[in-house]
């Protein structure tokens, strides 16, 4: 929300609204929840290609001599070992190892970064990051106004991108990002997404943004390109087996908890916040297993949804996070934690409390489809 309670709108709103746009509100955001079909938006972003607006994500940059420095500290990952032109998913995390968000962090330079938050969080990562520079030789920079963002993802979504732009696009890895010229605007082009596909998120000024989503339209018009909105989004990660904040991560779990504990770097250098909590963390993980992030299939057509109760022999064994019909593989599916003891692929007599009814589904690993390379 901005500071008078109203939504705010990304520089491509008019845009949305012309192309008939289901808008929602969205972390204070008026955002397209679809243009027509989520079904089909999906299917193109997994078969031609898909256009999002993403001007809601949280950009905040950080320079200074000491920037490497403060971000070692301020989150858990090993950010100064990240090569300029590259990123990373990082977490923030509480003193109390408590999952404030989850980061993309790019070096754009020797000593400049720019930290991607989620847009429901990124007031919460900019207050952080702001008290955890006290001392270092650093500054951070609320950036969120001065980026538009714009992702083509899909397996067309290389040509499309090509035939706007002379960057090496051959040469740039995932998780990587360089400066360039796309229809004529100047971006940072990272090839990141939240989709399962490979794709494009393309960082520039809010003023060029209208005139890039047009090039890109046109561009992909021969390909199948079509504008998609946050619904297919959802369900895109969801197959994808990628975390969303306040589902799968929140203050209440650690990254150990989450699963995730391969982005804690204990062996990097100094101290950084939440380091002795999250040590203990481990060891209970080790010792004492927590929770599991499965993946469930439905064996009918009910679609389970986040806050459901995951059951077994009569005996509640989890909790859903996060549920949807899957457009790929054609039934519902949801990710839960469960129980370490129900947690292993095609464990049995595992079902979902929907309204009172236990519906039978299949622990299966994440994630539900991956792309073929």
């Amino acid at each position: 929300m901005s500071s008078t309670g109203q939504l705010r709108h990304t520089a491509l709103d008019a845009l949305h609204r012309s192309l008939g746009a289901t808008m929602t509100d969205f972390a204070g955001w008026d955002m397209p929840l679809r243009y027509g079909s989520e079904r089909d938006e999906h299917t193109a972003v997994r078969t031609r290609a898909g256009l999002f607006d993403l001007s809601h994500m949280g950009e905040i940059t950080v320079t200074g001599p000491q920037a490497a420095a403060l971000l070692d500290y301020a989150l858990v990952g090993n950010i100064g070992g990240v090569k300029p032109g590259r990123a990373r998913y990082t977490m923030i995390c509480r003193a109390d190892g408590g999952i404030l968000d989850d980061l993309i962090v790019y070096r754009l330079g020797e000593t400049e970064y720019m930290v991607v938050a989620n847009a429901s969080n990124a007031q919460v990562v900019l207050d952080a990051l702001t008290e955890r520079a006290a001392g270092f030789d650093a500054e951070v920079r609320d950036d969120r106004d001065a980026y538009a963002l714009i992702a083509v993802q899909g397996p067309e979504s290389p040509g499309i991108l090509k035939s706007l732009t002379d960057a090496d696009l051959d040469g740039l890895k995932y998780y990587a990002g360089l400066p360039g010229t796309v229809a004529g605007v100047p971006a940072l082009i990272a090839r990141t997404g939240y989709t399962g596909e490979d794709g494009f998120e393309l960082f520039v000024k809010p003023e060029h943004a209208v005139e890039l989503w047009q090039a890109l339209t046109k561009a992909g018009e021969g390909a199948g390109l079509v504008p998609c909105g946050l619904s297919c989004r959802d369900t895109l990660r969801l197959e994808a087996g990628m975390p969303l904040y306040g589902h799968e991560l929140t203050t209440s779990l650690t990254p150990f908890d989450a699963g995730l504990g391969r982005v804690v770097k204990f062996d990097k250098e100094g101290d950084f916040v939440g380091r002795e909590a999250l040590r203990e963390a481990a060891a209970r993980a080790e010792q004492n297993p927590p929770r599991v992030l499965v993946g469930l299939v439905a064996e009918g057509r009910r679609v389970p949804r986040a806050g459901y109760a995951v059951v077994a022999g009569g005996e509640v064994i989890g909790e859903v996070t996060s549920g949807a019909p899957s457009p790929t593989l054609g039934k519902p599916i949801a990710m839960a934690y469960v129980d370490a003891a129900h947690a292993a692929p095609g464990t049995p007599g595992v079902g979902v409390d929907i309204r009172g009814s236990h519906e039978p589904y299949e622990v299966v690993a994440l994630p539900f489809y991956k792309r073929q390379k």
